[in-house]
């Protein structure tokens, strides 16, 4: 029998579905791509594991593990193509996830509405019971009113059902018993239970997240199960593992019940992916940037460390998750140039997708996108993408952008410059949301561009934003996949309890802690992680008693007895990260504790530097030249490198550009482009206004 030593991450994105594959113990990496099919995700990622074991030998039994970062939630929330879906809540509260805020969608749009609830009236159903804001039982579970609402659960056709009850984060004894009365009668529905999914305060936003998880849970399930299947056939030995929003691991089964978990899946296993690569090259600050088809992802990591968002909305839709912390704008390579009634002209959001794809595809598309423009500009590959297998059609390039050039009366050179400059504006301003309005001076950190688009529209960015360098992964079109093999099994406990933090607050929150570290050992001893491997990170939710929103703060917490500091240093600890946050902090005012978040962690072993390609040399030559537009409108004659061939300490002065299979580097005119020994390129760039 074969030895398991092959990890796989895969992740599935709205053009291609990418695979990275690397063997622990040769420390061979192979690189795949393959379409995306969106009617059945599965489908891509079958396909796309038997075509890397046929192209670089990759025997799938030895397959040890298989990390996944999915889009299925999200394209299914965006689609509304869930299930249909019903909610049971406590009486008088049925229109909750209609009223919700007082806060307009569009703050300048008057007309603007929020989307209406994924379960409409009729399908809201109340249950007699009320629990008290201490957790105290005010009103008994009444089951006469839960036996009616299953009755009306049967005869509305529901396919699944979301249980909020106030205050259920503090005693969720009467959402589990409701739970469970349902399961029993009604076993074809799928039930979720705030108090399972995110038991935290804040009605409105545990309920709008327990409603997205119940009407995602029908097909995400069916999807979970069929790839399981497949994947124990195809690899027995293989242990499959989903990525979460937070950019942690959890197993197939957890992602069943959970598949709200995913919302972000994609683009946080990229900033995982990008975390490692700082580190190989250390470079702690940075900015990502992931271009793709159809969007683009930033995120700021400072120190090797991203933050996480836990209010973010998906698809118009409020979702209390712990999620990294990503800002995403409709620009990538198949966004469209068009014009607007204003007579100017736009790039995206809407984008050409897969099918029909850019122009320069052959599959007929006929709009002109960002790939069309540098295409027309020689920036991309004359022979194609994908190491050439994919071949570009220039002329049906030109034909499209030509469009866009006779309305401005340009040559079409100029038009595609103009579609680049515009989708790099639409880029800058989602890089400035995440850094200079956040207070972060973006010419303190090093871009990297990354995802199959990054590396040809980096030098825009950092130009406009004044960075001085760029460093480009050594797999920028696959790095989310990477990411995924990186990434740590994690599952997040909370106890949400407001109480203010004196000395009084001490035996309370030691009590919490407790019970979240016995909770996280179970979780341990589910997923079986030896103790070597297993972590933990604690925070505290605090903010100002005068505040509505809180802060989080980080604690060093020990892997057997962890422990929160006195209150005094608490709050010292809060002073600062407010301070950090909004530029002043009161050591007067009183201090409210809203939560105490655990995080467990299974530490996965971390891949290691890519081994050098045949032939590769620190003196690499130019395999050809071509013709490439850069900032002046005259062409440069310019050298075109295969990246393959880089070593470390490779210097190459711009122009040039520079080929690999999942990706293209541009060096523009008087930068300077080196290889480290991760065998990462770092550009630093003469120009930086």
């Amino acid at each position: 029998m074969q030895t398991a030593n092959w990890y796989i991450g895969v992740d599935v994105g709205g053009t291609f579905t990418d695979l990275y594959a690397f063997n622990r113990d040769t420390g061979t990496v192979a690189l795949h791509k393959t379409s995306s099919t969106p009617q059945n995700p599965a489908e891509a990622i079958i396909n796309g594991l038997r075509e890397l074991s046929a192209k670089a030998d990759v025997p799938l039994a030895a397959m040890a593990s298989l990390a996944h970062g999915t889009t299925v939630a999200t394209n299914a929330l965006i689609q509304r193509r869930g299930a249909r879906v019903a909610v049971v809540t406590t009486r008088n509260f049925r229109d909750l996830v209609e009223i919700g805020r007082q806060i307009r969608p569009k703050l300048y749009d008057l007309k603007a509405d929020h989307p209406m609830p994924l379960a409409p009236r009729e399908m809201r159903f109340e249950v007699t019971e009320r629990i008290g804001p201490n957790g105290e039982v005010i009103e008994p579970l009444d089951l006469d009113s839960v036996d009616a609402v299953i009755e009306r659960l049967r005869e509305s056709r529901a396919e699944a059902c979301a249980i909020v009850f106030l205050f259920s984060y503090l005693n969720p004894s009467h959402e589990q018993a409701v739970k469970a009365r349902i399961q029993a009668a009604l076993p074809d529905i799928a039930v979720s239970a705030s108090s399972d999914v995110q038991p935290e305060f804040r009605e409105y936003e545990r309920a709008s997240t327990t409603l997205l998880n119940a009407y995602l849970q029908p097909s995400f399930s069916r999807y979970m199960t069929t790839l399981k299947n497949a994947l124990s056939e195809m690899s027995p030995a293989a242990h499959v593992g989903i990525n979460q929003s937070n950019g942690g691991l959890m197993s197939v089964d957890r992602a069943r019940d959970f598949p709200i978990r995913t919302a972000l899946s994609g683009p946080a296993a990229g900033t995982i992916g990008a975390i490692h690569v700082a580190r190989q090259s250390a470079k702690p600050d940075i900015i990502t940037f992931d271009m793709g088809g159809t969007s683009a992802d930033v995120a700021l990591i400072r120190n090797c460390e991203t933050s996480l968002a836990f209010d973010r909305d998906v698809a118009g839709f409020p979702v209390r998750m712990p999620m990294v912390d990503i800002n995403t704008v409709g620009a990538g390579g198949g966004s469209i140039a068009w014009f607007d009634r204003d007579g100017l002209l736009k790039v995206g959001p809407v984008s050409a997708g897969a099918v029909p794809g850019p122009a320069c595809y052959g599959r007929g598309g006929t709009e002109p996108t960002v790939t069309d423009a540098n295409v027309v500009l020689g920036r991309l590959s004359g022979h194609g993408l994908l190491g050439g297998t994919m071949s570009l059609d220039e002329e049906a390039a030109r034909r499209a952008v030509g469009k866009i050039a006779d309305r401005l009366g340009f040559p079409v050179e100029r038009a595609a410059k103009g579609i680049l400059d515009i989708v790099a504006a639409n880029m800058v301003r989602a890089i400035r949301a995440i850094s200079i309005e956040r207070g972060h001076d973006p010419r303190d950190f090093v871009l990297m561009p990354f995802g199959g688009a990054g590396p040809l529209h980096a030098d825009s960015c950092a130009r406009a934003l004044g960075i001085s360098q760029i460093i480009v992964p050594y797999s920028p079109g696959i790095l989310c996949a990477q990411g995924l093999l990186v990434a740590d099994q994690s599952e997040s406990f909370v106890r949400s309890q407001k109480l203010p933090l004196d000395g009084e607050a001490a035996p309370v929150l030691a009590k919490i802690v407790k019970e979240l570290a016995e909770e996280a050992r179970a979780w341990w001893a589910d997923e079986d992680i030896p103790g070597d491997r297993r972590g933990l990170k604690l925070a505290v939710d605090m903010r100002y008693a005068s505040q509505n929103y809180e802060l989080q703060v980080a604690v060093e917490a020990d892997r057997d007895r962890p422990s929160l500091p006195d209150v005094e240093t608490l709050k010292q600890l809060f002073f600062a990260v407010h301070e950090q946050a909004y530029g002043f902090h009161n050591p007067a005012d009183p201090v409210d504790v809203a939560a105490v978040r655990l995080t467990a962690l299974g530490y996965r072993p971390s891949p290691g530097t890519p081994p050098l390609q045949p032939g590769a040399s620190p003196t690499p030559k130019p395999r050809a030249k071509r013709r490439v537009w850069f900032e002046d409108p005259d062409p440069i004659e310019t050298p075109v490198y295969d990246r393959a061939s880089f070593a470390p300490g490779t210097r190459i002065e711009g122009p040039a550009v520079i080929d690999q299979f999942d990706a293209t580097t541009l060096v523009f005119p008087g930068d300077v482009a080196t290889v480290d020994e991760a065998l990462n390129i770092i550009i630093d760039r003469a120009r930086t206004a």
